[in-house]
């Protein structure tokens, strides 16, 4: 779930992890493993490819589109999205990666996986990002959900060899 709007001064949502904060340089190299290309977009610029819009990340074929004040969560989120399709797949994709909910199971899972994966991130900051952003989910938290509710997304990435 995402807001309507940027967050405000004070709202929890604000205080996520941004890629300024932990530059380009680590996630692209992250991407990269994965036959991925990150695209920086310059401040102000519309990111393409953004489904939500605003800051959020966005995707187009195999490159993922972000600005410095992208939230890092959402940059995994949307990589995810790509990472667990098939590569015949993923040159078709433009904005929206799928309307499958065991993918999109999938892809918030890996998200939290692979934040372990870019220095000053892991899983607890990301999850705790999650939170904030305002992804919902049955147990009432990222983390809950990740430890107790994801056996589905876990047997999905492991069935196509992912990091799980």
């Amino acid at each position: 779930m995402h807001p309507d709007s940027p967050p405000l001064p004070g709202d929890p949502a604000s205080s996520v992890m941004r890629v300024a904060q932990i530059g380009f340089d680590a996630p692209a190299a992250l991407l990269g493993r994965f036959g991925l290309r990150l695209q920086r977009v310059a401040p102000g610029e519309p990111i393409l490819g953004s489904f939500w819009g605003d800051e959020e990340a966005g995707i187009i074929g195999t490159t993922v589109y972000a600005r410095d004040d992208t939230p890092v969560h959402s940059l995994l989120h949307e990589a995810g999205h790509l990472i667990v399709l098939p590569p015949e797949r993923r040159p078709d994709v433009h904005t929206d990666a799928t309307d499958s909910i065991e993918e999109e199971d999938a892809t918030c899972y890996l998200q939290i996986v692979l934040a372990d994966e870019l220095p000053g991130v892991g899983r607890e900051r990301l999850m705790a990002d999650m939170d904030a952003w305002g992804y919902t989910f049955r147990l009432g938290s990222a983390r809950a959900w990740f430890e107790r509710d994801a056996d589905n997304a876990r047997a999905f990435l492991k069935a196509r060899g992912l990091p799980s």
